[in-house]
């Protein structure tokens, strides 16, 4: 008879405990979104509904090209991490070398990383490659930017693409690629016809991860971003230390939804593919 209360009393609790959790993860968001629209320039104070600081966002040239290396950073970013993580994940599939699990915790490491200690760890790896050849061309033409930036994202991005794909492949027949041989195909034309069309959700997906990784990373970013390459987060994390206006509400705002879209549609498209296989 006691049995029964105390499992409704657990289950209450329970709900409650996961609706203050929830709520303390979304309600300073559903905030930061409200206050983008309020036509006051205190965010403590509700003036009115505008969309008055989006159209000024779009105004404000700095803000707009940290936006455009952002962008230029997190397509680059995806361009070298997809291929990087296929070709692990596939290695790790295909020939099974003899420390793979090794192997495969090693490339899992950045994942795990503290992320200041990833960037101090770049910063000085960098410096001193920089450093290297400058010495050996003579002039200052080697520093922080573009280039540095974008392998900085790509060391903690393709470990993402690679664990998609792995799971890909956990289901992969491998009657696939041995009827594709057995019909006359070579090994790279059986996996670029049948094993990278398998493989299709688990590429979008993981590249999506990856310009959604490369967009919002500021800490990585902070330590290797050059002249003239500051990216939008690191932007916005400079001008929030002086105060918050309610343009950066707007394009906090705009970063939000446009999170939220991708990571949706990067799972829909992983699960679709889990269905179909």
């Amino acid at each position: 008879m006691s049995a029964r209360p105390r499992t409704s009393i657990h289950r209450i609790a329970l709900i409650a405990w996961t609706v203050l959790v929830l709520a303390f993860l979304y309600v300073p968001i559903v905030l930061l979104v409200s206050y983008s629209f309020n036509a006051s320039r205190l965010n403590v104070t509700w003036g009115g509904f505008t969309f008055r600081w989006y159209a000024e966002l779009f105004r404000d040239r700095p803000l707009m090209e940290s936006l455009e290396n952002s962008l230029t950073v997190a397509l680059f970013t995806t361009i070298a991490s997809v291929p990087l993580g296929t070709a692990a994940a596939w290695a790790l599939y295909r020939y099974r070398p003899r420390f793979a699990r090794s192997i495969q915790t090693l490339a899992m490491t950045p994942i795990a990383m503290p992320e200041v200690i990833m960037g101090v760890s770049l910063l000085i790896f960098f410096a001193t490659v920089s450093n290297v050849l400058n010495v050996l061309a003579g002039s200052n033409v080697f520093g922080l930017g573009y280039a540095t930036i974008v392998l900085g994202h790509v060391t903690f991005c393709f470990p993402f693409v690679m664990v998609a794909v792995r799971a890909r492949l956990a289901g992969l027949d491998p009657a696939l690629e041995e009827a594709a041989m057995d019909l006359g195909a070579g090994p790279a034309r059986a996996f670029f016809s049948v094993i990278v069309p398998y493989l299709m959700p688990a590429l979008v997906a993981g590249a999506l991860m990856s310009f959604t990784l490369s967009m919002d990373e500021l800490i990585v970013t902070y330590f290797t971003y050059g002249p003239g390459t500051i990216t939008l987060p690191v932007k916005v994390y400079g001008l929030a230390r002086v105060g918050m206006s309610p343009t950066l509400n707007a394009i906090s705002a705009i970063l939000i939804v446009g999170t939220a879209i991708v990571m949706s549609v990067s799972d829909f498209i992983r699960r679709r593919g889990e269905r179909s296989s």
